[in-house]
């Protein structure tokens, strides 16, 4: 299976915020935390240099505990201002303002220099799809400013949001970049569901999550669905079809339908807390 997504409307999101990065003082990066490397957009380095960075690992509830705090201090050894994040509960969203503030200081002290006083930073919230921007400006703002929705693509131009006196926001389509050198990012963006899940074999990826599964998560598989797991990873999805009750007519097992059921399942965290990369692969 071939990873690749890339609608026209990404290729005017990134023209769109090429067109407004001077008048950012901050880029917000969202990534989702179970992916944190394979969820960066490498087009947003290039876009925010020279700006200050703030990275949110994001969804931060659905991956391993002590994954997410490897991942900060990774980051925060390259130069980022980094915090975990759960958007769509609400965690670790009260001190975002303070952290804003923070990554934001030599710009406000500069600012006070110079006699500018009370100009709200000036944020540009980015990130590729479905990796939770829209619910994180909603929380952030304490209302509904944005669509969201649990699917690539809902937001599709640029919108401002004053948050209050000392921060705007602004926000930006998702944008993936127009060819994945690595298929193994394209297969981790599939897993979390940044790219259509309508272009992607099913069955096919839900055997290669099993086979990551059964890797770094032994036992999970076997708890969760009362399946015995093997190392044939279409023969495990043929044991959750069949622990699922997922039948075609004849009673012949459906396991596009159980492959459906087990991506869920791992993207809403019905698997337990997972992370897909670790720190030390990227050294």
């Amino acid at each position: 299976m071939h990873f690749q997504w890339y609608p026209g409307h990404m290729t005017k999101a990134k023209r769109m915020m090429q067109e407004n990065i001077k008048l950012i003082d901050l880029v917000i990066e969202l990534v989702d935390a179970r992916v944190p490397m394979s969820s960066r957009n490498p087009d947003i380095d290039e876009l925010g240099k020279n700006k200050a960075r703030l990275i949110l690992l994001n969804k931060a509830d659905l991956a391993e505990d002590k994954k997410n705090e490897e991942w900060l201090q990774f980051f925060r050894e390259k130069g980022y201002s980094a915090v975990t994040v759960n958007s769509r509960k609400g965690g670790g969203m009260k001190s975002i303002h303070s952290v804003i503030q923070e990554a934001c200081r030599e710009k406000i002290e500069r600012d006070r220099k110079r006699g500018i006083l009370n100009r709200p930073v000036r944020a540009m919230v980015a990130g590729i799809p479905n990796v939770g921007k829209s619910t994180f400006i909603n929380s952030l703002a304490g209302k509904a400013c944005t669509k969201t929705g649990n699917r690539p693509g809902v937001t599709k131009g640029k919108q401002w949001i004053r948050l209050n006196k000392n921060v705007e926001l602004l926000d930006t389509p998702g944008i993936l970049w127009p060819k994945f050198e690595d298929q193994e990012v394209g297969r981790k963006l599939a897993f979390i569901g940044s790219i259509k899940d309508e272009i992607l074999n099913s069955e096919e990826l839900a055997a290669q999550m099993i086979g990551f599964m059964e890797q770094h998560y032994p036992g999970v598989l076997e708890e969760k669905y009362g399946i015995q797991e093997t190392e044939d990873a279409y023969a495990c999805l043929s044991a959750i079809a069949k622990s699922r009750h997922c039948l075609l007519k004849g009673n012949e097992l459906d396991t596009k339908k159980a492959a459906a059921l087990f991506i869920d399942d791992f993207r809403d965290g019905r698997l337990g807390k997972i992370t897909l990369e670790f720190p030390e692969e990227y050294q």
